[in-house]
């Protein structure tokens, strides 16, 4: 709490600001420990932080300026505040104000401070852990005398407070704050020896943190408690304010632990720490408090936080500390269960020795399968029913499937259905995952363990649930890690004889299955879970694990499946919220595969035409996905898939009818002498094979490219792809490479209206193979897109083609039509983009849409390069026109033919461009309009004449028609402000209403500039 200023103050303030550095303003208190703090408001609408600091303590003083100036070189871009010298140019001022002290003026840094801001979210946690991060990595190498002092608010002394806890009056507070300082002197500060020491900030308390308007942390004060320490203390001094009020304590904690290990690497014991030192750190806040209040009742700030210290260490005491290192393990990079995946190894190399658990004769039974989640497999919305009628189902499905046993599932949702035993009162923390299997057979079916182990507990839970008994068996590795099997709601009679300690053989029948009466009322089942730490809870470890922290719970219990090996699943992939799948997209993908929107992206679970649709069922009109050419998940190339992969897939080695029709029905849609096929599985494959094509063929090395374009991500094709090798990243003009002028009619040398611009955007071409002349080289290959896709999609001035081919093979080169992008009909008056220039291609390469999403491509080329190229050396896909491919491709092309395709783009294609350019002519920001059939581009611009690029207002309009319309789309072009348009083909003269009235509205409220 802060004391209100009287105007003889404010006044002696204002006087203190003049004389010492010659300003004056409005004077506000802030609270402060030990300092007196105000915050200065100037008439011009400066604003800075004044500091009068008791007399004492010079080192932690002079500590305070050092620090500020070590940060001003070392992180610059650290949103700290910069100390201001005085008149005189001191940074440290004597004064007097109510005394002595010394006075210090800091810059003022903007926001709200954590404790009032109403805008707290898991994004600050990230932010501070970033910040502290950075902080203490810029902190490594500073010293200071200063920071070498013993004291009270350092967690690491917590030890000196054990005097300090019989001033607590409130008994369960007291004993509390024993118990966690006593377990920090014998536990904790052990393991802390080997931990990482420096100078910390080690007060991000939430009057100390700000944040924007964001809620993105935008500051951090008062570098007054600092300390020489272990680095660790760092993170659990800020978490320890950051949780107050969070929803889930832990997570808060994970999340910031886990940011400042990104940009901070932590060693695995530090993260073991936090949590018992944030425990530690509550402790030495109630002791100190008690101490302080003793001797100085009147001082209300110390009571400040003490009502909610209390109260989050109350809760974290409830938590489950096994649990919370796991999580805390998991937010920084380390294993949740360091021992879990060397069991699951050890499973994985014995399986084959394994006795089965039910009915151990029969190897293979026949099962049915239960999904339990509304929606899955077994198509019944649990949600609704009752345990009654939820088991009359299973036991039904059980007698019409003629199985042996039925099944739950591992990883299934189990608190679904009406009664719901697992719920808390947060959300985030519910127990709902399945973490076993149920193996649903008659009451007293014997019970077999699958290999040796010992009786270690045993747990009835009658009373509670109206659950049979439940025993673990311990078992133990080569290695000696030690882990359990267990086995849920087994008969009373049977489980009451296993005597803790005692020996189970391999095979043995330990047990039997319970009634309905142990069952909890259900079909009689037995659940059978792997557990790696039963986290001290023994026999009564969960069954159920917490959907948001299944990362961490599959390594408390691994998917049994290992044990079972039965012939149907007995597990399910356990859907995840988009956060999460970011993280680990980056922790085990790679940063550098992108995602599409990523500051919002889609979580995609499934398509329809041109259409995809998100996880909440919401409906994105796709209108970037041309890879799904004949639409998404169409039903006729899906039951093409489904039909051929249940028949056979192999490589093509083997006779196949397939691949021979679909070779002829491919190299029927080329002319003469176009009639040879090859087939790879991706357009970069496509790529690569044609430049060996065109090498073997011709005996020259050196291609010829246009500039921008991009034709795949394999190293020959990088080289050939200035958008890679000339962008960010990229080394440069391989030797090998001659690039082209880009024949761009809009912003190009050569523009609309000029009928010889194809004629002189090919004569650079000619000049770069009189480059290659002079040095006595010849071409192999020039590559070319009907359509330039990643030059903005420009469609190709008229002749371009002609004149450029003509110079190449005059050369000695051959010449190749890029299709990945655009080919199948895609530009509406022709099968192939090369077609609009009246060209035959040596070569063409197609992909992406061949499969409707399927990976396949095809290289096309004449007898004369192929024989070329069957020198000797054997070429062998393995994948490449595999059957299944095959009878994809065969699909593909039916229904391009029999849903009249390419017809339909081009009339839906020149319904969306005249829109397009009647938009042009009340939005002057659209400088062109571009494409044939359904492959187009619109290129936003500032200014019409000088033809400035819109990126910025591009990013807006895409950003706003997905946010606002449910529309995707993407940017293109050297500026990126071109607006791509390449749907779908059955995108519908509705869907292009829809896109062109939404991009209406919102270009109307495009912030120029």
């Amino acid at each position: 709490m802060t004391k209100e200023l009287s105007g003889q103050e404010i006044a002696a303030i204002n006087r203190l600001l003049t004389e010492t550095y010659g300003i004056e303003g409005e004077i506000s208190a802030l609270p402060g420990e030990h300092d007196l703090n105000f915050r200065v408001r100037t008439n011009d609408g400066s604003a800075f932080l004044l500091k009068l600091h008791a007399a004492g303590a010079p080192e932690e003083l002079d500590m305070q300026l050092a620090v500020l100036e070590h940060l001003a070189l070392a992180a610059q871009a650290l949103p700290i505040s910069r100390a201001l010298p005085d008149r005189s140019g001191a940074l440290l001022s004597p004064v007097d104000f109510k005394g002595e002290r010394l006075a210090r003026l800091l810059t003022w840094l903007p926001g709200e401070t954590w404790a009032h801001a109403s805008n707290r979210s898991a994004v600050g946690d990230e932010t501070l852990g970033a910040l502290l991060g950075t902080l203490d990595r810029a902190l490594t190498g500073f010293d200071h005398p200063g920071a070498k002092r013993v004291y009270g608010w350092d967690v690491a002394r917590a030890d000196m407070h054990l005097d300090h806890v019989g001033l607590i009056d409130d008994e369960e507070k007291r004993n509390t704050v024993r118990a966690i300082l006593d377990h920090f002197v014998s536990a904790v500060l052990p393991r802390l020896a080997a931990c990482p020491r420096q100078i910390i900030h080690n007060d991000a308390n939430d009057y100390n943190v700000l944040l924007d308007a964001e809620g993105r942390v935008s500051g951090l004060l008062d570098f007054g408690d600092m300390v020489e320490t272990f680095r660790v203390i760092e993170i659990a001094v800020a978490s320890a304010y950051a949780l107050i009020g969070a929803e889930d304590a832990v997570g808060t904690m994970a999340r910031l632990a886990g940011a400042y290990h990104d940009v901070n690497p932590l060693t695995e014991t530090e993260v073991e720490l936090i949590f018992d030192l944030v425990r530690t750190r509550y402790a030495v806040s109630i002791s100190t408090a008690a101490k302080q209040i003793r001797e100085n009742p009147e001082n209300t700030y110390l009571l400040v936080s003490q009502e909610d210290v209390w109260s989050e260490l109350q809760r974290i005491e409830r938590e489950n500390r096994a649990i919370a290192v796991a999580r805390l393990r998991d937010a920084c990079g380390f294993a949740p269960i360091p021992k879990a995946a060397r069991i699951v190894r050890w499973l994985e190399r014995n399986a084959h020795g394994f006795s089965g658990i039910i009915r151990p004769t029969v190897l293979k039974p026949k099962a049915a399968v239960f999904d339990f989640s509304a929606g899955g497999p077994a198509a019944n919305d649990w949600a609704t029913l009752d345990k009654v009628e939820a088991e009359a189902r299973i036991e039904a499905r059980i007698r019409a499937e003629g199985a042996d046993f039925g099944l739950g599932l591992y990883g299934e949702d189990r608190a679904v259905y009406k009664g719901d035993a697992y719920s808390t009162t947060v959300a985030s923390q519910r127990r709902t995952v399945h973490l076993g299997v149920d193996i649903f057979a008659p009451a007293g079916e014997p019970v077999h363990a699958p290999f040796a182990g010992k009786v270690a507990f045993y747990h009835d839970d009658a009373v509670a649930h109206g659950f049979g008994p439940t025993v673990l068996i311990e078992h133990a590795t080569d290695s000696g890690d030690v882990f359990w099997t267990l086995y849920g709601h087994l008969s009373r009679e049977s489980a009451e004889k296993l005597a803790i300690g005692r020996s189970i053989a391999k095979g043995e029948a330990f047990a039997t299955l319970g009634g309905r009466h142990e069952n909890g009322g259900w079909v009689p089942h037995l659940h059978f879970q792997i557990i790696t730490d039963h986290l001290g809870l023994e026999g009564r470890i969960h069954g159920v694990g917490v959907r948001d922290q299944w990362q961490v719970w599959r390594e408390v219990s691994p998917d049994p499946s290992v044990v079972l090996g039965l012939s149907v699943p007995a597990s399910v992939i356990v859907a995840r919220d988009k956060e999460f799948l970011v993280r680990e997209r980056h922790r085990r993908i790679g940063r550098s595969l992108s995602i599409a929107y990523g500051a919002a992206p889609l979580k995609i679970v499934g398509g329809e035409g041109a259409y995809l649709i998100d996880e909440e069922g919401t409906r994105w009109l796709d209108m970037v996905n041309n890879v799904c050419h004949v639409g998404h998940c169409h039903p006729r190339v899906v039951k093409a898939a489904e039909t051929q992969i249940a028949r056979l897939n192999t490589n093509s080695r083997y006779l196949h009818d397939s691949l021979v029709e679909y070779s002829r029905r491919l190299t029927a849609l080329f002319p003469d002498p176009l009639n040879v096929c090859f087939f790879v599985n991706s357009g970069s494959e496509a790529n690569d094979l044609a430049i060996r094509l065109a090498r073997a063929y011709t005996g020259n090395r050196d291609i010829i490219t246009v500039d921008h374009a991009y034709h795949g991500h394999l190293t020959s094709l990088i080289d050939v792809s200035p958008y890679k090798f000339a962008g960010k990243g990229g080394e440069g003009r391989p030797a090998h490479v001659r690039v082209a002028e880009m024949p761009d009619l809009y912003r190009g040398r050569y523009r609309y209206g000029d009928a010889d611009a194809g004629a002189k955007y090919a004569q650079d071409v000619k000049c770069q193979l009189e480059a290659l002349a002079a040095e006595g080289r010849k071409p192999a290959l020039f590559f070319s897109e009907g359509i330039l896709g990643t030059g903005g999609q420009l469609v190709l001035p008229e002749g371009y083609l002609n004149e450029a081919y003509a110079h190449v093979r005059a050369a000695g080169g051959l010449c190749l039509a890029d299709e990945v992008q655009v080919g199948f009909g895609r530009v509406g008056s022709h099968m192939w983009a090369h077609e609009t220039q009246g060209v035959i291609p040596d070569i063409v390469t197609t992909g992406k849409p061949i499969g409707n999403g399927h990976p396949m491509a095809a290289v096309v080329t004449t007898e004369a390069i192929a024989a070329a190229f069957a020198n000797g050396m054997e070429y062998f896909n393995t994948f490449g026109g595999n059957p299944v491919s095959a009878e994809i491709g065969l699909a593909v092309l039916d229904v391009i033919r029999d849903e009249r395709l390419v017809h339909h783009c081009a009339v839906v294609g020149k319904r969306l461009m005249n829109g397009a350019r009647r938009l042009a002519e009340r939005h002057p920001i659209i400088g062109d309009v571009r494409g044939h059939g359904l492959f187009n581009g619109i290129e936003l611009v500032r200014d019409q004449e000088t033809l400035e690029p819109a990126a910025g207002e591009l990013d807006f309009v895409i950003a706003e028609m997905k946010r606002k319309h449910r529309i995707l789309l993407s940017s293109e072009g050297p500026h990126h402000n071109v607006l791509k348009i390449k749907p779908p083909a059955p995108f519908s003269a509705e869907d292009c209403d829809y896109f062109l009235n939404a991009l209406d509205e919102v270009l109307a409220r495009v912030p120029m500039g």
